[in-house]
């Protein structure tokens, strides 16, 4: 304690030394970036100090109702300019998962859950059946 002050949890130095020792920052983005449809404050001054300093930023959820598509939408209406490729969600993992592990695309999908899902394996070029009930 100094001056009857409790010390930063962080110092500027302390801050500065972390950044500078990682080369790539993954954010979630329901609570992280955006709560629902509002950005959350000081989110495009950090993610444009990281871009100038050249960190990689990859933006993470497990929401499956999206496509990486849908979301850098989402992220261009908040005012962010994020790229499909720096966008990892869960629907994306999914696809991946059975085209790394050679899942036939001669094979049927059948989805238990929402667009996103669907967009995402078929760009992926897996032939899919099911998805949200209408």
């Amino acid at each position: 304690m100094a001056n009857g002050l409790p010390n930063p949890l962080l110092t500027a130095d302390a801050a500065r030394s972390l950044v500078d020792s990682v080369d790539a920052f993954l954010f979630d983005c329901d609570g992280v970036i955006w709560k629902g449809d509002q950005l959350i404050e000081g989110v495009p001054e950090t993610l444009d100090l990281l871009r100038k300093m050249g960190k990689k930023l990859v933006f993470v959820t497990n929401n499956s109702r999206k496509s990486r598509r849908q979301y850098a939408k989402k992220f261009r209406a908040l005012g962010l300019e994020v790229t499909e490729e720096e966008i990892f969600t869960s629907s994306f993992a999914a696809a991946m998962f059975l085209k790394l592990n050679n899942f036939s695309p001669e094979k049927k999908v059948y989805v238990v859950g929402e667009d996103g899902i669907l967009e995402e394996l078929r760009l992926a070029g897996f032939e899919c059946l099911g998805g949200p009930v209408r």
